[in-house]
């Protein structure tokens, strides 16, 4: 047998699948298997641990689940716009098209050295036309549903990228989640997409969800439904603009606590604000709103942060008690939840209780503990009390109640809440999918035609932020004539949020040379949902739940596509560096896979990624863990070599031993293959690499012991071939390339990849040998592998196969055998 040199048996085996039709797919058959990772974006460097991590251990699931006999789509794609390509061409002045283009050309070659078989004819590329004209015939298939708007917004704003950034692109330290710079708040016209009219359909369809519960909770806090009751205050003539009474609408989840509603607070962005403040109070009013605006949304709610806030100077009027309470406006109350006002009940809800302690508002105790814990702020359901006729009823039939009197008296009542907020999809970078949509002074927005798209995006254009869209810069792009009139008109100079691009790459995937439409519906019907899908769970609140959302809008809107993106859902972990933290250039724990690949190939980084790390958990690097790898595949090798001859000789012209000890052995060896077998097969559908690669090397183990004794090797020959090659193809997806050369260089001539994966024989399941402890002259010198049931002439026969214990029989005569059956063999030697 040929050494194993990757250098040239990586690409040979990469050949030798390519001419096997292995990076096609077959979209017809009926096995089909849609598997996808979420898609990277080009960064340009060498793939780093994190890419390796994802990719080769996807492929090592795409490749199992081929060998199990399904017709595995497997694409790949990139997911090509976003500033990091645009921020390059600040700095260097290099276009984006060209350092994206060669930056996937690089990781084309990566992916391929990597040994994944990525289908090659359904390559998706998020920046090219050919793809970014279906983001916008879908944004205008929305327009027309009345689910793309446009709108003015206060949104989140990052100084440095000279953009906007949805929440969830906003770290919890209230910083660009990009570039780490403080995020301000800033009021701009924006485009959306109507997410929230989805709400309950999102919560509703979970139940149909193969995805990690946790993922799923997160979705469910984000879009945060909460029932509860709307109620009307009233803010009296005499403190409105104009001197006309004015409506003030809350949301509470709490109506049961109206009675002790001392104050009111709106948001500072409220539209009441500027209708009620008074003219004592207003340079006081206007400078707190202005300094709201340099604030984040996480900012304001942070629990730990101090109260602040200013009285307005009005008031507004209690429907259930009369009374008037004084209006203030403070930065905890948020305009995007609920109506942008609360009722303050400061003996009920924590924040209010420190916002009345801080500047000595009324506290008044309406629920009453039942357990007479004599908390100083109970927040919990109790009794009513000092509630007028409600008095004495629980918080429930309180609510009940209540929401039925204001609904019959059409002061509010019963209503639903959600914390998610409609999709904010402009972005005012250089970057990205254009938005079809031009702004015309007599016709206002005019949409284009499909037979006008695909809207291309120009290169005339300065990159520099300058605070607006760098779309702007161009005169030529932003001049146009009008649709619907023919007249001078302007285009709109935003661009699109990318993960527009990533809710609905999946379907392009099956269609990715189609030239007419996105995507076949009758393909779509057969090929999606996707089956698997692979990626991090960071995603949850945005790709994840923008994907679902889209399907849904795009159904309603005539589309038929699947109503849900993804039945399963699996998340990868995170590689650590070896002090076991995050890796990162400043804590000089990165690690480069060059480094190691150059010296052991592919092969070796791909086994260590799947053996050395619980995929779904991750965990810290360690060199160790390579060259262990290294160590196992070479063992790999030497015991192929050693077996090599067997393969010489036709399968069906030796015959099995019979001899007791070999029966023994060797059901000993078929019992660890084949429960192994099992056990390995169980774990690859969890996705747990690592304890499957513990059992290809038990087996690995298992079979050394039978290489030491050549005849024994030669009696037992058909056995040991047959374990030799399910070890081989149940190494092949973890180290493909590796476990390709051995396979033909034992003679096979079909190509691995293509093989089978073995089916555990039921048979070899049940153990039936038994470790029989072997004395002599009562000391235990060794044990022996046996078939249940083994006399004493068998117990002796294999004991004098094993040298640690032939010696000593062999240094006298036998005298006495004392055999307990199944336990214990004493030899007395004189």
């Amino acid at each position: 047998m040929k050494p194993y040199d990757w250098k040239s048996a990586e690409p040979a085996a990469r050949e030798l699948w390519k001419n096997a039709g292995l990076y096609a797919t077959n979209l017809d058959a009926d096995n089909l298997l849609y598997i996808l990772v979420m898609f990277p974006y080009p960064s340009g460097a060498r793939l780093h641990v994190g890419h390796w991590f994802q990719y080769s251990v996807f492929d090592t699931f795409c490749r199992f689940k081929r060998m199990q006999g399904a017709e595995v789509f497997q694409p790949m794609g990139y997911d090509a716009f976003g500033l990091p390509a645009e921020n390059y061409a600040i700095k260097t002045g290099v276009p984006p098209q060209q350092s994206t283009a060669e930056n996937i050309a690089i990781s084309d070659r990566q992916f391929h050295e990597m040994g994944a078989l990525f289908d090659d004819g359904h390559k998706v590329t998020t920046c090219e036309p050919a793809y970014y004209r279906w983001n916008q015939y879908l944004f205008l298939k929305l327009y027309h549903a009345g689910l793309a708007y446009r709108a003015q917004a206060p949104v989140n704003w990052c100084p440095s990228c000279q953009t906007v950034l949805a929440n969830e692109q906003v770290t919890s330290d209230g910083e660009c989640e990009r570039c780490d710079s403080a995020v301000i708040q800033k009021e701009l016209v924006q485009w959306f997409f109507r997410i929230t009219r989805y709400a309950d359909r999102l919560l509703a369809d979970m139940k149909e969800l193969d995805w990690p519960e946790e993922t799923l909770q997160m979705q469910r806090n984000w879009i945060g439904r909460s029932e509860g009751t709307e109620v009307d205050f009233a803010v009296p003539a005499r403190y409105c603009a104009g001197g006309v009474e004015r409506k003030l609408r809350v949301y509470t989840t709490r109506i049961d606590t109206i009675y002790g509603a001392t104050f009111m607070v709106l948001a500072p962005e409220h539209p009441l604000v500027a209708q009620v403040t008074q003219a004592e109070q207003r340079a006081a009013v206007d400078a707190y709103v202005a300094a709201t605006r340099r604030l984040t949304e996480l900012d304001r709610t942070a629990t730990q942060r101090d109260k602040t806030g200013v009285f307005t100077g009005a008031y507004a009027r209690n429907p259930l008690t009369g009374e008037e309470v004084p209006i203030w406006i403070a930065d905890y109350v948020l305009a995007s939840y609920g109506h942008g006002a609360i009722m303050a009940v400061p003996a009920h809800d924590e924040r209010d209780h420190a916002f009345a302690l801080k500047f000595g508002l009324p506290i008044v105790e309406v629920i009453r503990d039942p357990d007479e814990r004599g908390q100083e702020c109970f927040t919990g359901p109790g009794i009513m009390m000092s509630s007028g006729a409600y008095s004495g009823l629980t918080t429930a039939a309180g609510k009940q109640a209540l929401d039925a009197w204001l609904a019959a008296h059409g002061l509010g009542g019963a209503a639903v809440s959600y914390r998610l907020r409609d999709w904010l999809i402009s972005r005012q970078r250089y970057w990205g999918t254009p938005i079809p949509i031009v702004h015309c002074p007599r016709c206002g927005e005019v949409p284009l035609g499909v037979d006008q798209l695909p809207l291309l995006l120009p290169e005339d254009v300065a990159f520099r932020p300058h605070g607006s869209s760098p779309l702007e810069t161009s005169e030529r792009f932003m001049n146009t004539e009008c649709p619907r009139c023919g007249g001078a008109a302007r285009r709109d100079p935003d661009t699109m949020d990318t993960f527009v691009c990533s809710s609905w790459y999946f379907l392009r995937y099956p269609c990715a040379q189609l030239s007419d439409r996105p995507f076949d519906e009758d393909v779509i019907r057969r090929v999606t949902p996707v089956d698997i899908y692979v990626g991090g769970k960071e995603h949850a609140t945005m790709h994840l739940l923008y994907a679902r959302f889209l399907m849904k809008a795009l159904r309603d809107a005539g589309c038929d596509v699947p109503h849900e993106p993804f039945k399963r859902l699996i998340h990868q972990g995170m590689i650590l560096g070896a002090n076991s933290q995050k890796m990162s250039k400043s804590r000089g724990n990165t690690v480069d896979p060059d480094v190691f690949v150059q010296v052991h190939g592919a092969d070796v980084f791909r086994f260590y990624m799947l053996f050395g790390f619980d995929f779904q958990a991750g965990g810290p690097w360690s060199d160790d863990g390579i060259r262990a790898s290294a160590a196992f595949l070479a063992r790999v090798q030497r015991l192929v070599e050693s077996v090599e001859d067997l393969f010489a000789v036709p399968a069906d012209s030796a015959a099995a031993s019979d001899a007791p000890e070999d029966r023994a052995e060797i059901s000993a060896l078929l019992y660890v293959l084949h429960s192994g077998l099992q056990s390995a097969t169980r774990d690859l559908e969890r996705f747990h690499f690592n304890t499957a690669a513990a059992r290809m090397m038990e087996i690995t183990n298992e079979l050394y012991k039978l290489m030491g004794d050549p005849a024994r090797k030669a009696r037992n020959a058909v056995s040991i071939r047959s374990a030799v090659e399910i070890l081989m193809r149940m190494l092949s997806p973890f180290a493909p390339h590796f476990a390709e050369h051995l396979w033909r260089e034992t003679g096979h001539a079909s190509v691995l990849a293509r093989e089978p994966w073995p089916v555990p024989d039921a048979r070899c399941l049940a153990r039936n040998t038994v470790a029989v402890a072997v004395q002599i002259n009562g000391k235990l010198r060794g044990t022996v592998e046996v078939e249940a049931g083994a006399n004493e002439e068998v117990v002796l026969a294999a004991a004098r196969q094993q040298s640690n214990i032939a010696r000593y029989l062999e240094a006298g005569a036998v005298a006495k055998v004392i055999h307990v059956p199944g336990k214990i063999l004493n030899v007395i030697v004189r």
